[in-house]
């Protein structure tokens, strides 16, 4: 059990550079005593080094810093931390729930418990990190795996949404301009999101306070069409 802790807890360091000890507490959900403990002895083992209640990952030079999925999933690690626990409420037992590709969203599938649930995607991150749960049923569109956004594109949307009836849509989007219209920036995305917008009985918005008041190149539908946004500003119901 502790290994397997210790492993995850080197795998966490390795995907965000550094993280505070209260952050590892919470992703690992473990108290602040054990993560100290932990700290004490991969630090013993020169595997993490230790600077003012912060933890980095002695690196072994493996150059995968040219991710973007990897690099989205760093930034405002705090805020979206925060959001996807807000969102993960919305979630209950029996719910068939869509989610995006976002980093957001991959955080709210982490937070997911293993219970019986449906998880609808496009993708890949979401897909390996739920394969893993026995209770939740995974459904991915499928389609070309875009590799520098972990996602899945050109999937059949109609055909594979014509028996599924989606009751949560999680997603995140490129900006929320001044008239409450949502943006995206790939057309493949937009066109997921849009027509999961339409398809779900209930949708939340998950964006963090950088993204309000911006626009971008597609749209995607308004602040009209989603349930709730939830945001690291201030809660604002669609």
């Amino acid at each position: 059990m502790k290994t397997a802790r210790h492993e995850e807890l080197i795998q966490l360091l390795e995907q965000y550079e550094n993280l505070t000890t209260r952050q590892l507490a919470r992703l690992l959900e473990v108290s602040l005593e054990t993560v100290r403990r932990d700290l004490d002895c991969l630090q013993k083992q020169g595997k993490i080094i230790r600077q003012h209640g912060r933890a980095r990952h002695i690196s072994r030079g493996t150059g995968d810093s040219g991710d973007p999925f990897i690099e989205r999933q760093k930034s405002h690690l705090h805020s979206k931390a925060a959001i996807a626990r807000r969102a993960s409420d919305w979630v209950s037992e029996g719910m068939v729930i869509a989610l995006d590709a976002s980093s957001t969203c991959w955080y709210l599938a982490r937070l997911l418990p293993d219970i019986p649930l449906t998880v609808f995607t496009n993708s890949e991150r979401i897909c390996q990190l739920l394969a893993k749960r026995e209770h939740i049923q995974l459904i991915s569109t499928g389609g070309t795996l875009q590799r520098k956004y972990a996602c899945y594109i050109n999937a059949p949307l109609g055909t594979l949404l014509k028996n599924i009836d989606i009751d949560l849509f999680a997603f995140s989007c490129e900006g929320v301009d001044v008239n409450g219209t949502l943006w995206d920036t790939r057309s493949w995305n937009a066109e997921y999101k849009t027509t999961l917008l339409r398809r779900a009985a209930q949708s939340l918005l998950l964006i963090d306070k950088s993204k309000l008041e911006r626009a971008g190149e597609i749209r995607i539908g308004d602040v009209a069409d989603v349930t709730e946004i939830i945001s690291d500003s201030h809660h604002h119901n669609g």
